[in-house]
């Protein structure tokens, strides 16, 4: 009996090591997220998957052109996936509207400007909702490619 204890609870703390690893590996290293909607295209596709780093937004080094995973402002239950176009102090124009972009806040807007809510919609996006940055698209392989500079 007490082989197979000792089994049962080697068996057990290799599962807890390993679920530790992967809460903090996807927590405060990076995940695979999966892209759904039209706002980025022609840059991502709905179904197109992407690795994503924590570690750029943690550090608030999020720069102009990166395409980052944040909270939506007007629904925090969802996600989305959008390029900073303008960072904190920039000046950004919105039709016949001119914009600052506030201390601790970027402007967001989708590659699909005609398909795309964004801040031209909710206007800049608190630092604090960006949750990661894309790194890799993944899926489909054929069109594997970078997401950075």
């Amino acid at each position: 009996m007490s082989t197979y204890f000792q089994k049962f609870a080697s068996f057990t703390g290799q599962i807890i090591q390993y679920g530790c690893i992967l809460h903090c590996t996807v927590n405060y290293l990076g995940e695979l997220v999966m892209c759904q909607g039209p706002s980025m295209e022609p840059t991502l596709f709905s179904d197109d998957v992407i690795f994503t780093e924590h570690i750029t937004p943690t550090i608030n080094k999020v720069s102009r052109g990166d395409i980052v995973i944040a909270k939506c402002p007007s629904n925090p239950q969802q996600n989305i996936c959008k390029r900073v176009v303008a960072l904190q102090g920039d000046k950004i124009r919105t039709g016949f509207t001119s914009h600052i972009v506030p201390i601790g806040h970027v402007w967001l807007e989708g590659d699909n400007s005609t398909n795309s809510c964004d801040s031209r919609n909710y206007g800049p996006v608190p630092l604090g909702l960006i949750k990661s940055r894309a790194v890799l698209k993944i899926w489909p392989f054929k069109n594997m490619m970078f997401l950075t500079d």
